[in-house]
């Protein structure tokens, strides 16, 4: 059975799980959401896995392990943590045929240093009553017609330095720079909050469209416990920015074995399974993400939001201009606000 461990204590405990048949994983994706995928592997292949989950310091803390890090698996989501713990020299190149068969080549790093498993679209969140099922492009949030309509959490945050980085891969970092201060000037207010905040601000008026990951969505829809969100969510279409064109922006959950792996054996085989398309349609069902591998299914409730078409640009070119992104930000004092 999975074991899942709080931070506390937690090194000793993965350290001393030393058996040939155990696989030890560090995860900043939530356990909860990881542990059918974890429990379906330890079913087929009666291998152990014990996860430790921490929400911030990943990196940080192999680093300091050292040649002791008990860590076999590395599971992140965005292409900057993954790009940050192949920079950090905390991985190790994987040279596997039945993984790169099912990992297109966009979503996968060159040196095989990470794979992505699950995709996310950064889409725009649009006022159901107030703007409603419309044709958009990223470029055209700089346009003066959104004056004042717009919201976006911190400009600084992971999910839209990715997007950023994406605009200057396929137009420059001129182009790019005149764009976000179009973009700053149509905001609705200063940049603040998290993704499903901008649905919410959406529902009370306070802007018209916002930009989004998709899968904060659908934990909107399905949120019992704070069934206001299901609210938000219900005052918001999906708008997938760029499908007539150059398609979508995605962001990615993925993996990558650690540089130390005591497992090295094992970790290769959650690596593949979880590269299978039977462990990509559980992940994506279980995140409300899409899988990277073509031909496998995401959730019916995923599904409901409408057919991505996700930019062909490859993730590692996209993390390549993620110092530059960041610096435009800053040049430009998006957060400051309009």
């Amino acid at each position: 059975m999975t074991r899942l461990k709080a931070l506390a204590g937690s090194f000793l405990a993965l350290a001393t799980a030393a058996a040939a048949e155990d696989v030890n994983i560090y995860s900043y994706r939530q356990p909860e959401l990881i542990a059918p995928l974890l429990e379906a592997f330890e079913a087929e292949t009666g291998i152990n896995t014990n996860v430790l989950f921490l929400d911030t310091g990943l990196v940080e803390r192999v680093k300091a392990e050292g040649a002791n890090s008990p860590v076999d698996v590395i599971l992140t989501v965005d292409i900057g943590r993954l790009t940050e713990a192949k920079e950090a020299g905390v991985t190790q190149p994987v040279e596997s045929a039945v993984i790169n068969a099912d990992i297109p080549a966009q979503f996968r790093d060159p040196d095989g240093d990470w794979f992505a498993l699950t995709k996310r679209g950064r889409v725009v969140y649009a006022s159901k009553d107030r703007v409603g099922q419309v044709p958009i492009t990223y470029e055209e949030l700089a346009d003066p017609k959104w004056k004042g309509a717009i919201c976006i959490r911190d400009g600084q945050h992971p999910y839209n330095i990715a997007l950023i980085a994406s605009m200057i891969a396929h137009h420059g970092a001129e182009y790019t720079e005149e764009w976000l201060k179009g973009l700053k000037a149509n905001l609705a207010r200063r940049p603040n909050g998290n993704d499903r905040g901008q649905a919410k601000a959406i529902m009370s008026g306070e802007c018209d469209i916002a930009l989004g990951n998709t899968y904060y969505v659908g934990l909107m829809m399905t949120n019992d416990k704070e069934p206001e969100q299901k609210e938000w969510a219900a005052a918001i279409d999906i708008l997938f920015p760029n499908a007539d064109g150059r398609g979508t922006h995605v962001n990615v959950s993925g993996m990558a074995m650690a540089k130390h792996a005591p497992h090295p054996e094992n970790a290769l085989k959650l690596m593949e399974y979880l590269a299978s398309p039977e462990a990509q349609e559980i992940y994506a069902e279980q995140v409300f993400e899409y899988p990277v591998m073509p031909g496998a299914e995401a959730s019916e409730i995923v599904r409901s939001f409408g057919e991505i078409h996700p930019d062909d640009l490859s993730l590692a070119e996209i993390a390549a201009h993620r110092t530059e992104a960041s610096e435009i930000v800053d040049k430009v004092g998006f957060n400051d606000g309009p």
